[in-house]
């Protein structure tokens, strides 16, 4: 059972959720879950309005994809929160290096991923606020609920940008591991005793050196 490896402790450790929780990565993770919550949620309750007619049109701009894209990704992003700390936290437990590997790969490919979608969220929102008329919203309905969803749009830059580095680094870190293990096997030197010391040494068999005297001293009797 391989551990240490992805800067991890050792497969089998005791789980310590007051350690877990004062991680940068668990902070960070927990920050974007509740900045997910803030963007879609907001979105979700006052995002719509009506004005002079039965059917609800997005605050930005009027333009329903601007809605749609800030709901899907705080949605697809709160959901991943929860997955991610699961993951980190059992992830002590995971004794394969290999399968430490393909949840660090996850974790790097998924936050940058997102840190990117959540860039272009703010920069679509911003640009649709922009363009909103006053006049299309009576008595400011709505305005603080896209203010707030164009706010923590940023701040989910910044801390999904955090994760993908916390994320970049762990993964070196297992890459260094990893390298450290395979130089240790091609010098031949193992990373564990083999338990076999002085194989070359041999040991005459009881009495072998006495029947050799005997042999010696023995003389075939004349006839």
């Amino acid at each position: 059972m391989e551990g240490g490896a992805y800067g991890a402790g050792k497969a089998g450790s005791d789980l310590d959720p007051v350690s877990f929780l004062k991680q940068p990565q668990t902070i960070l993770r927990i920050l974007s879950w509740v900045f997910s919550i803030v963007v879609f949620a907001s979105i979700v309750n006052e995002g719509y309005i009506n004005k002079d007619s039965d059917i609800l049109h997005c605050v930005f701009n009027k333009n329903n994809n601007a809605c749609n894209y800030g709901i899907t990704i705080g949605i697809i992003a709160f959901f991943a929160c929860i997955l991610f700390l699961t993951l980190d936290f059992y992830f002590p437990q995971i004794s394969s290096v290999k399968d430490r590997k393909h949840v660090v790969l996850g974790d790097l490919g998924f936050s940058g991923l997102w840190t990117f979608l959540w860039f272009v969220g703010f920069c679509f929102l911003e640009n649709q606020w922009q363009l909103t008329s006053l006049k299309d919203l009576p008595l400011n309905q709505g305005a603080d609920a896209a203010r707030a969803a164009i706010a923590f749009s940023f701040f989910s830059i910044l801390s999904w940008a955090g994760l993908t580095l916390k994320a970049w680094q762990r993964y070196l870190l297992g890459a260094d591991s990893s390298l450290f293990s395979q130089d240790q096997l091609d010098t031949g030197h193992p990373p564990y005793s083999t338990g076999i010391e002085n194989a070359d040494t041999f040991q005459s068999p009881p009495f072998a050196e006495n029947l050799d005297a005997v042999s010696s001293g023995y003389q075939m009797p004349p006839y």
